[in-house]
């Protein structure tokens, strides 16, 4: 961004997915965001009260992210950070819309789960929380 400037419009995250409209729908029930647009192409959601967006594109050439990493494999390019109140409710909450919740771990506070597209995403509390 230039200095002295400030973005023309909300602040938007972008995911691509072979189902657009499965994951926008997946996201919608996870953070109970408002989907504003509903398309197989595009999906936006809308955090209440504020200008942020997630969309969905749909991108049939999608490739699933692994995690965690390993060589040859697609990799995650960015992930959702949730805060939350109670990570273990969170987590069933998360599972029975479509998530997965790996194996691996890397920390107490933090799950790291997958949506249904790969993408992995993280719930968390406060480390002393």
């Amino acid at each position: 961004m230039i200095p002295g400037r400030t973005p023309a419009g909300p602040l938007g995250i972008t995911l691509d997915a072979a189902d657009a409209q499965a994951l926008a729908r997946f996201y919608r029930d996870l953070l109970g965001w408002e989907l504003v647009e509903d398309t197989p192409a595009w999906c936006t959601l809308r955090a209440p009260g504020s200008p942020v967006t997630l969309a969905v594109k749909g991108e049939p050439l999608h490739e699933r992210p692994t995690w965690p990493a390993r060589e040859g494999a697609q990799q995650m390019q960015a992930h959702l950070e949730l805060p939350v109140d109670d990570l273990d409710g969170a987590v069933r909450d998360a599972v029975r819309l479509g998530a997965e919740l790996p194996g691996h771990q890397p920390q107490a506070h933090v799950r790291v789960l997958l949506d249904p597209a790969g993408h992995p995403f993280c719930v968390y509390t406060e480390p002393d929380a």
